[in-house]
């Protein structure tokens, strides 16, 4: 596998993004970026009052994702980001921006840097029993429990060609740190 600049830890709400994604930065000494710390305001009101968000709220959200990528991996910064990314094209979006595009008019572009970012996608799965389980226990998230399922009929999980691995939340933290790491290497 070609290194990655960038790693990707998806998944539902409640799947342990936030806690892999973390851990997994440090173990590497990775900059980390959590995605929901850059939801417009309107996006946390939609979900808060148990509305799913469409592609037209994330879209955007997924473009300045992009960019954050692009600009610090172009710099030779490498970077764990969390990020639902349910469907294929918003992770195309996170790597590729908007229809093969930086989202936004960037000078890193005319300077002949790349366009894409080399992304590895960690994809966190469980049943909807355990995530559910995990995020009725929760506190102080935007995120309310009754969006689950929404989040689950939107799901897309990765396939081949993308560069993935898929991990159990079932499994323990170092578990799945050490999975991920082993594959990294």
């Amino acid at each position: 596998m070609a290194e990655p600049t960038a790693v990707l830890v998806m998944g539902v709400s409640g799947s342990g993004k936030s806690t892999v994604g973390a851990l997994l930065a440090s173990e590497l000494g990775w900059k980390f970026y959590d995605a929901d710390d850059y939801h417009p305001e309107e996006n946390r009101m939609k979900m808060s009052k148990g509305i799913p968000l469409n592609d037209q709220d994330r879209i955007p959200w997924l473009c300045k994702l992009h960019d954050i990528l692009l600009r610090d991996t172009a710099s030779g910064q490498h970077v764990v980001l969390t990020c639902s990314a349910l469907k294929k094209i918003y992770r195309d979006i996170l790597i590729r921006g908007k229809d093969g595009t930086s989202c936004k008019s960037d000078e890193s572009e005319k300077e002949g840097k790349p366009a894409e970012v080399k992304l590895f996608v960690v994809y966190l799965n469980g049943s909807f029993e355990l995530i559910s389980e995990r995020l009725h226990k929760r506190k102080g998230h935007f995120m309310p429990p009754e969006l689950l399922q929404s989040q689950f009929d939107t799901l897309e999980p990765p396939s081949a060609p993308e560069n993935f691995i898929q991990i159990s939340v079932d499994k323990n933290l170092s578990e799945i740190i050490a999975l991920i790491m082993g594959t990294l290497k």
